[in-house]
């Protein structure tokens, strides 16, 4: 590896990333097999998804004159994010910081400054979850992990609790030869059997329409007590399929980072936005959030602090 790569892994180690890799910006490895998902509508009410389908076949498209795909994996904790009553949301929303996107964004512009001292001419665009590229498939082509049985890059000594970003560059950086980590799950089917709406229909093959990470974000309608009982005591998102995982430690101690489940009930727009306007809680919005929590207590689940902490 040259020393303009060693130097951008460097910061990027430096800097909190636990997984860096380079590849070219070619047609990704699992590009059939997601528009076959996309052609079997597994993707549920994500239309988007299967939109731009021509950037996601050649990621060179993200950017004129790209010839390198930086790919990174920033992580998150793994300690569980309680309400004051002891109800939880996903690891991922870390509802005390920034949304991801903007702090993943600001690491990944250093990076994009460190090279561009090299060549002020060159251009480089940066993605972090938003952006029409199979970002786990570049992830895994430049060496990062493997793709688990539940569709998640897993990182070995790491796990899976990370956010993924890249950077598209017109600087034609090294890429290393890489050994593509084989599947290393082997005859394991946790979180096959840990999920508990049974979206993961078989290894590597999720039904989004019943995953409650969609029916609790992204799903515009509000879920009923069934799905309510299947949440247990998490009101956004869903690790359920991590947390099965044996690659993933589990920190054992929890953070009270929110208010109670009734503060938040009784929450006007104007608060939630003060509070969590900057977090990844506004995607799903304070009224999906309330119609979230108020699923799990007709559900008849107990949510007292007793129970879940």
């Amino acid at each position: 590896m040259n020393d303009l790569n060693q130097k951008i892994v460097k910061m990027a180690i430096d800097s909190g990333f636990i997984g860096i890799g380079f590849s070219l910006p070619a047609r990704p490895l699992f590009f059939d097999q997601f528009t076959s998902w996309i052609s079997a509508g597994k993707n549920a009410g994500m239309s988007w998804l299967g939109r731009n389908i021509n950037l996601r076949e050649d990621p060179s498209l993200m950017l004129e004159g790209c010839r390198t795909v930086i790919s990174l994996a920033y992580p998150y904790s793994s300690g569980r994010i309680l309400t004051t009553d002891g109800l939880m949301v996903s690891r991922y929303s870390s509802p005390d910081k920034d949304d991801y996107h903007l702090r993943v964004k600001r690491l990944c512009k250093e990076i994009v400054n460190l090279f561009k001292q090299n060549d002020g001419s060159c251009s480089a665009r940066i993605c972090i979850d938003s952006a029409p590229v199979l970002e786990r498939s570049m992830a895994y082509a430049a060496g990062i992990g493997f793709i688990g049985k539940n569709n998640m890059l897993i990182i070995p000594g790491s796990g899976s609790y990370f956010y993924l970003a890249e950077i598209f560059t017109s600087m034609a950086l090294e890429i290393p030869a890489v050994r593509r980590m084989e599947n290393q799950c082997g005859s394991c089917t946790r979180c096959i059997e840990a999920c508990p709406m049974a979206a993961l229909e078989t290894p590597f093959a999720i039904d989004a329409s019943r995953c409650l990470s969609y029916l609790t974000i992204e799903y515009k309608g509000q879920v009923g007590s069934m799905e309510g009982r299947r949440m247990g005591n998490c009101f956004l998102g869903c690790d359920r399929c991590q947390e099965a995982c044996p690659f993933n430690s589990i920190e054992k101690s929890n953070e009270i980072l929110l208010p109670s489940s009734n503060e938040i009930l009784e929450m006007q727009n104007e608060e939630f936005i003060r509070k969590f306007g900057r977090t990844a809680l506004k995607r799903a919005g304070l009224e999906k959030i309330k119609g979230n929590i108020n699923a799990i207590r007709t559900s008849g689940v107990r949510n007292d602090r007793e129970r879940w902490v």
